[in-house]
């Protein structure tokens, strides 16, 4: 795309060594940039990429997008800020592919994950095609490999970059989680969602937001956005559905959903069982019956969330219910990879995350067994929220095991100990600590009987551990099935 043509459609404070360059691509990474690549000098936590400019002229960049002037002599673009003019800078080179798609955004706390997969499962059953992008990378239909995610949600470049290759698939239907990070660093900027559906808003990410405010007004971001035509789906059982509410646009179509409070979806008669949870969904004047392979009253909000998608995209309950009932866990997600003793993986990593998952799993431990948690808190993130998982985890479990998660440039000591902080009492009989995950599980296999139901979470899908100088393959499912053959 040529220069000229940028310049057109973006804010652009000052223009310095003007040429019209043919622009191949964009990059604000000077590691992976190509030849003839604008390179965007992003300003993040801990890295200025103005610092990394004359590296990505070196390998080929042939103009800039800057905050301030370079010693550079290629074309270079003065923006006032290159975290919001990327944004506009990779809509515009990959044509807007949103505007001709139905994109669906799922923001919150937790159930991000696994409601996009059941999004997609439903399109598929009414044979419509639906490309889902997120935590585990992004796929065109269900039955593809993940291809790799670096976020959550990606980078404003690879989000229209994926859009497009959706696009150009043909998928019309795609549903995409929406991170908090993104929406406050304007991944999503430019993105034309035709829905936004709310999980849940509790304690995460307060290191990066600061507050529970800070936090909401991100995620808040999203149902700005919408306009007239759009959909909002609102957890109308969450303590900040009225806040969200409040920030929609009148022409927007509201859909709640709960078990609580009334809503236009509801689930009634919830009953767990050891193969999954029965519920019977409300919707207007229908009651119909649904059978989940899921367990946990988040699966019963993730899927009502799911439901209220289907219905507004004209999907019948009859073909919602099918496709809900044919679902199994998503990976990590309350995935369980082993029986007698049974073992359970889940991501949880959030207090809120945490409570949810160990109360699923009480309701499928046997009177005789006991209910056994294997958890750590990542280092250099929110350590507020480490005492309080501790504390969830000494009252809801019969044992527990405290140990490393990705600790980073922390010392795991000091983690496990802010962790230990919120324990009212430490018996060394119910409380074990081992830093290292490895033999951590290794114990949760010795202190553990084939009636007992035991957790691990914190990483869920994840299949590295990020160390202090390097980040080492690890997975918690291989290493189950591994130590507990032994």
């Amino acid at each position: 795309m040529d220069l000229s043509k940028i310049i057109k459609n973006i804010e652009i404070e000052e223009i310095l060594n003007y040429k019209d360059v043919d622009i191949k691509g964009i990059s604000y990474n000077s590691n992976t940039i190509n030849s003839h690549e604008i390179f965007v000098c992003l300003k993040g936590e801990h890295v200025d990429g103005h610092e990394f400019a004359q590296a990505a002229f070196e390998k080929g960049a042939i103009a800039l997008m800057c905050e301030k002037p370079l010693n550079i002599e290629i074309p270079q673009l003065i923006v006032e800020s290159t975290q919001e003019s990327i944004a506009d800078l990779a809509a515009i080179f990959y044509h807007n592919p949103s505007y001709e798609l139905n994109l669906m955004g799922v923001t919150g706390t937790n159930g991000k994950t696994t409601i996009a997969h059941l999004v997609q499962k439903i399109f598929e059953q009414d044979r419509k095609k639906c490309a889902l992008i997120g935590t585990l990378g992004y796929k065109l239909s269900s039955g593809d490999d993940y291809l790799e995610a670096k976020h959550t949600t990606p980078q404003a470049p690879k989000m229209q970059e994926t859009l497009q290759k959706i696009l150009k698939a043909d998928v019309l239907n795609v549903i995409t989680e929406v991170s908090s990070h993104a929406l406050e660093q304007s991944r999503v900027k430019n993105c034309c969602f035709s829905t936004a559906i709310f999980t849940n808003l509790t304690q995460d990410h307060l290191d990066y937001h600061i507050t529970m405010d800070n936090y909401f007004n991100a995620k808040a971001k999203l149902f700005k956005s919408l306009k007239k035509g759009n959909f909002a789906i609102i957890n109308n059982d969450d303590k900040f559905a009225a806040r969200f509410i409040d920030t929609i646009d009148k022409d927007v179509r509201i859909i709640t959903y709960g078990v609580k409070n009334d809503s236009d979806v509801m689930a009634r008669n919830i009953e767990f069982k050891p193969d999954g949870v029965n519920f019977d969904c409300h919707y207007q004047d229908r009651i119909v019956n649904f059978k989940l392979h899921l367990n946990g009253m988040f699966s019963v909000y993730n899927c009502l969330a799911a439901i209220a998608v289907g219905l507004i995209n004209n999907v019948s309950l009859e073909i919602i219910k099918a496709a809900l009932e044919d679902t199994r866990s998503v990976a990590g997600r309350f995935e369980i990879v082993r029986t007698n003793p049974m073992v359970i993986v889940d991501y949880a990593h959030t207090p809120d995350g945490l409570e949810n998952i160990l109360r699923a799993a009480r309701e499928l431990t046997p009177k005789d067994g006991n209910l056994i948690c294997l958890f750590g808190c990542g280092g250099n993130r929110d350590c507020t929220k480490r005492p309080k998982m501790g504390k969830i985890a000494q009252q809801l479990c019969d044992k527990i095991i405290v140990t490393s998660d990705n600790p980073r440039q922390e010392d795991p000591q000091q983690i496990i100990t802010d962790i230990l902080s919120g324990l009212t009492l430490i018996n060394p009989k119910t409380v074990f600590i081992e830093p290292d995950r490895r033999l951590a599980i290794k114990l949760l296999k010795d202190i553990s009987t084939k009636n007992d139901v035991l957790i691990l979470a914190g990483k869920g899908h994840e299949n590295y551990q990020i160390l202090a100088d390097k980040t080492i393959h690890f997975d918690d499912r291989e290493e189950v099935n591994k130590i507990f053959c032994e």
